[in-house]
């Protein structure tokens, strides 16, 4: 466990600014995870990026503990080298139990900006699929993102009636909110998690949707599944269809909606309203001003979301216990496998020793044994070198989930040498 680190940010203590600044373009990852992996001296790493955080995981892959790699990090997402303590202040850094504690909150919703949302386990699912497909994946992560997406669907059996809303639901409320009974159009730029939810909660509700996607088969797909109409990207931003919302939520390294799309929104009697989930923004929030269109960015919404966030809390306190149940379990399960080859060595050597008495022995005051007599022998040395190593191994397997690495580190090392010098010494 204490190989694992992880490195982020979020809404709870950055700005949509900030994290903007980390956040990668997609069609980059491919190329830029093994670049991460080597500026960090990793094994293995997984980049999540969503509207309101950005997650690094990385785990080593020589026993050593994972360092908090903050600097690290920052050089790599930004390109730039931070200032005295700026990396410290912008990010936040977990290694070992409590970077496999955070994760598994954060795959079950418990630091999500809406406590409790589903949405979140997908996205850490995409963001796996494209670590293992760029290579940059492996065993460590892979058991740990297996684990933690294994504990969200247990959640989400857990949790309490109702579904807690997302920051999508929020989305479809201010939409219904803006629409006020009537049932005018909501566009839906992009195809994501926060996208679909909202667009079930208006299909639910009747409200026509209008998919816009950069992949018209993308648009087309999303759209049969909410009897909605579908439109490229660029046919939007050339001639925007009337709506009377527009929801954005698309990756990208800059504004989807520029000012001259925004003044053809805005010609109508009555502009639309944003709703722009975009990190960093789909639309310019000065832009958006200036043509007189009304926006909700990330901010508000997360500020919306705050408001619930305690008594979502409460009502999740059944999670919160499973998962410091499960996180137990796996402290000592990782704990074991970590120090399996180590304890493996250990009983070899025992055997060893045993092994090199017998020989010795049978060289000398035993050597009239016949074949029989020596077979057994030396069978009985192995049994008892067994048995004598299990007591101190067993000892040790039930310590090192309660040890800290320096205390097992330390025990090996005291014990290889002796043991080596024993085995030696009847050789």
């Amino acid at each position: 466990m204490h190989q694992i680190g992880v490195v982020g940010l979020s809404y709870r203590h950055a700005g949509v600014d900030e994290i903007a600044r980390l956040t990668l373009p997609r069609a980059e990852l491919p190329q830029r995870l093994p670049e991460l992996r080597a500026r960090l001296a990793a094994a293995e790493v997984v980049y999540l990026a969503t509207c309101n955080r950005v997650e690094v995981l990385y785990a080593t892959d020589d026993g050593r503990a994972a360092d908090d790699a903050r600097p690290e990090v920052y050089r790599a997402l930004t390109g730039l080298e931070p200032a005295a303590g700026e990396a410290a202040r912008m990010l936040r850094a977990w290694t070992g139990e409590a970077a496999l504690e955070h994760l598994l909150l954060l795959a079950c919703g418990l630091d999500s900006a809406q406590t409790g949302e589903h949405e979140i386990a997908a996205q850490l699912r995409g963001a796996w699929e494209l670590a293992r497909s760029a290579g940059s994946c492996g065993p460590v992560l892979d058991r740990l993102l297996g684990e933690a997406l294994g504990m969200a669907r247990r959640v989400r059996r857990l949790a309490p009636a109702p579904r807690p809303p997302s920051l999508g639901d929020l989305a479809a409320q201010r939409a219904l909110q803006h629409l006020d009974g009537t049932s005018d159009r909501v566009a839906l730029v992009g195809v994501s998690p926060m996208t679909r939810r909202c667009a079930s909660v208006l299909h639910r509700a009747n409200i026509p949707l209008l998919i816009v996607n950069r992949t018209l088969a993308n648009a087309q797909e999303f759209a049969a599944s909410v009897a909605g109409a579908a439109v490229t990207l660029d046919e939007y931003r050339a001639a925007p269809a009337r709506c009377a919302v527009v929801v954005l939520a698309a990756g990208g390294s800059g504004p989807l909606l520029d000012a001259a799309v925004l003044a053809r929104l805005a010609a109508g009697q009555r502009p639309p309203l944003l709703v722009d989930f975009g990190v960093p923004p789909n639309v310019e929030p000065l832009d958006a001003q200036h043509a007189g269109v009304p926006r909700v960015g990330m901010h508000e919404l997360i500020e919306e979301a705050q408001g619930r966030r305690l008594t979502q809390l409460m009502r999740l306190a059944p999670v919160r216990a499973a998962i410091d149940e499960r996180l137990a379990r796996l402290r000592s399960e990782l704990a074991t496998r970590a120090i399996g080859r180590r304890l493996a060595g250990l009983k070899g050597t025992f055997e060893q020793i045993a092994a090199a008495e017998v020989a010795r022995a049978l060289a000398h005051e035993l050597r009239t044994l016949d074949t029989e007599q020596r077979a057994q022998l030396e069978r009985l040395a192995t049994t008892v070198a067994r048995r004598l190593a299990h007591l101190p191994l067993a000892g040790l397997r039930a310590a090192a989930p309660h040890a800290s690495q320096d205390v097992v580190d330390a025990f090996f090392e005291a014990a290889h040498p002796r043991l080596r010098a024993d085995a030696k010494r009847h050789s």
